[in-house]
């Protein structure tokens, strides 16, 4: 089994956007380094659905992600999650990781809140997140790289708030938080 080290190296290294408790960006880090030091980085979170009309129930797309993940590998997940590049707008960067997770295009999305977490995940990483969370209608066919997801599923937000409830340990750190904000913003005002 590959280092962490490894794993991220293979790959082109991002740098994370640094940010303070207001989001106000204060530097770049590269992503193991920023997790190993638990410093302050942007994020988001995109919750894709579908349904709320003609009768149908509103569904969000979950994903297990990948055991292979350098966190958090196993765990249940909103549709995909990530980093924006520096310089990079959020809206852009939530386009680009959806097509690259998902093989999903063309979806407009919107964002319904944002949260600051901290979560200790192991092998002395740390997530400390500024999460923009972000929502958006699709129903169209969706085709997860492997390497991202090992499944993803439409799951009803009531049911999938309810087994979120009872079973936190199931899902990632970020989620218990990001989830019903999406939730609520896909039901709409009043929900």
């Amino acid at each position: 089994m590959a280092s962490l080290a490894e794993i991220l190296s293979d790959q082109q290294e991002d740098q994370l956007v640094l940010v303070d408790l207001l989001d106000r960006e204060v530097g770049t880090m590269g992503k193991l380094a920023a997790h190993e030091q638990a410093r302050l980085h942007r994020a988001f979170s995109v919750f894709l659905y579908r349904g709320g009309h003609d009768g149908r129930p509103v569904e969000t797309l979950v994903q297990r992600r990948a055991a292979g993940k350098y966190h958090s590998g196993g765990l249940l997940t909103n549709s995909c999650c990530s980093h924006p590049r520096a310089g990079e707008p959020l809206d852009f960067a939530a386009q680009r990781r959806v097509e690259q997770e998902l093989g999903v295009t063309g979806v407009r999305m919107g964002e319904v809140g944002s949260f600051v977490y901290r979560a200790r995940l192991g092998e002395g990483l740390v997530e400390f997140e500024y999460d923009h969370v972000l929502i958006g209608r699709y129903d169209g066919p969706v085709t997860p790289d492997p390497q991202e997801a090992s499944e993803v599923a439409w799951v009803e937000v009531g049911a999938l708030l309810a087994d979120l409830e009872a079973h936190p340990s199931r899902y990632t750190a970020w989620f218990m938080t990001a989830a019903p904000m999406a939730v609520r913003g896909m039901l709409g005002p009043g929900a």
